[in-house]
């Protein structure tokens, strides 16, 4: 109802979008639930304009003055506790799953006991309205339009070539990316069906690569698989640099082309507004923004 009323005020879905920090799409289908539930059309759509219709114009004159009424006494409930209540479902990759959230859950969770997170963690880029999540963790190339986004975790992060030692003996050290199309190299598929090129850069100079090898895995959900036949000396592996941190503290794995290793910048949670911002990630947006002060 609230959507219906702003894209009504707005005179289109794109205007009231921006007008309250929310996403088109998420606009068109909350009214296309509130027409669909009340059997009813409410706004003429055309490629020019959106205005109400007679059933709409009846509706937006009684329903200003009630949600005001409603939000008005959500209000009162929520500043008659000190504490948030409710579910937090957030959609991330696997790779936030295990590298970015676990510095950061633990102390949310004992800051806000009565919240409970859900975490749906996959590498396929899902709607946040359709999986049914509150808010969700991408890298900035993946984030959708109109969604406002908040840093995360570590705002610098890099990719890393790594093998064990053994394989590194048998078979050499490369000493620039191109060397790597000679060697067994281990790659991920996204659920998508694409596999991402290997990249380098070094002092001005980028390497893009599609080497070969014998074993690729699905990203996210056989990530930790292709790293353990990295360690037992099957071929080379491409991940991001925290992910074998572990490893190579242990010399379970080696680096592989340090210098050359990209650099890109860290997560963003997104969400599709503010003003509608469900109190759990409320919470946890504002425990982010402290986390990155101190």
């Amino acid at each position: 109802m609230n959507a219906f009323m702003a894209v009504a005020r707005a005179g289109g879905f794109r205007d009231a979008a921006r007008a309250g920090g929310m996403s088109p799409s998420g606009l068109s289908e909350a009214v296309r639930r509130l027409e669909t539930q009340l059997g009813v059309r409410l706004l003429n759509r055309t490629t020019r304009s959106v205005v109400p219709t007679e059933a709409g114009k009846r509706l937006l004159d009684r329903l200003a003055p009630a949600l005001a009424e409603v939000e008005s006494a959500l209000d009162v409930v929520n500043t008659a506790r000190d504490k948030p209540i409710g579910t937090l479902r957030l959609n991330v990759p696997v790779s936030a799953a295990r590298l970015v959230l676990p510095a950061i859950l633990p102390g949310f969770l004992a800051a806000y006991p009565e919240v409970q997170v859900e975490i749906i963690a996959e590498d396929s880029f899902v709607d946040v309205f359709a999986s049914g999540c509150d808010a969700g963790i991408r890298y900035d190339e993946r984030l959708e339009q109109d969604m406002i986004a908040v840093p995360i975790g570590p705002r610098v992060q890099r990719f890393a070539a790594a093998a064990a030692p053994a394989y590194l003996d048998r078979h050499g050290r490369p000493r620039h990316p191109q060397d790597l199309l000679s060697h067994a190299c281990i790659r991920g598929r996204f659920s998508s069906g694409m596999i991402n090129a290997w990249e380098f850069e070094r002092d001005g100079e980028s390497v893009k690569l599609e080497p070969s090898g014998p074993l690729i895995v699905r990203v996210g959900a056989a990530t930790e698989l292709g790293v353990e036949v990295a360690v037992a000396g099957a071929g080379i592996v491409y991940l991001f640099e925290d992910w074998l941190r572990p490893y190579f503290d242990r010399g379970e794995l080696e680096p592989v082309l340090e210098p050359w290793w990209p650099r890109f910048s860290g997560p963003y949670l997104y969400f599709p507004s503010r003003r509608l911002m469900p109190a759990p990630l409320r919470a946890f947006v504002d425990f982010i923004k402290a986390s990155e002060v101190d």
